[in-house]
């Protein structure tokens, strides 16, 4: 599964303000709405929900907030970069400037799963997340995300 699969250009934010947690789940919700057209309350529910599990921020600046919403066609991603970073408990302690939001079908099984498993995969990746950090264009952060080899070779820097 290429991240272009779940991954719009048009679902990237280069530069996101949010001064804290719940906040920036609005601002996601909101945005995620918009590209969906499942009402902004019900995601915004459903992370909230999620993150009463546990935080969704895996360490080292990066949050993976997500869920299943009934409604939803097939898996969406959003991803945003923070202009500061916010609190988010992570299991680190650390803040969060880097965001991807992932939002499934409530029926998407295995495929949520694997979703998942390909953004987390890609975030771990030191390298790319250091470009993401530098980039400061929605275009280029799209083509850092979806690059088919994703080993963050593109040479595409700001």
């Amino acid at each position: 599964m290429e991240l272009s699969e779940l991954l719009s250009p048009e679902a990237v934010v280069a530069s996101l303000k949010a001064p804290n947690k719940k906040q920036l789940l609005q601002d996601l919700a909101a945005r995620a709405a918009a590209l969906t057209g499942i009402p902004e309350r019900r995601i915004f529910e459903t992370l909230v929900e999620r993150e009463r599990l546990g935080s969704t921020g895996m360490g080292q600046g990066i949050a993976i907030p997500h869920g299943r919403i009934a409604g939803l066609e097939h898996i969406v991603g959003l991803f945003a970069r923070l202009e500061t970073p916010v609190a988010y408990d992570a299991v680190d302690d650390q803040p969060v400037d880097l965001v991807f939001l992932l939002l499934a079908p409530e029926g998407a099984g295995a495929d949520h799963l694997k979703a998942l498993a390909r953004v987390s995969r890609l975030l771990r990746n030191q390298a790319v997340c250091e470009k993401l950090r530098a980039a400061t264009r929605k275009e280029v952060l799209y083509a850092l995300l979806t690059e088919p080899s994703n080993g963050g070779a593109n040479s595409q820097a700001a």
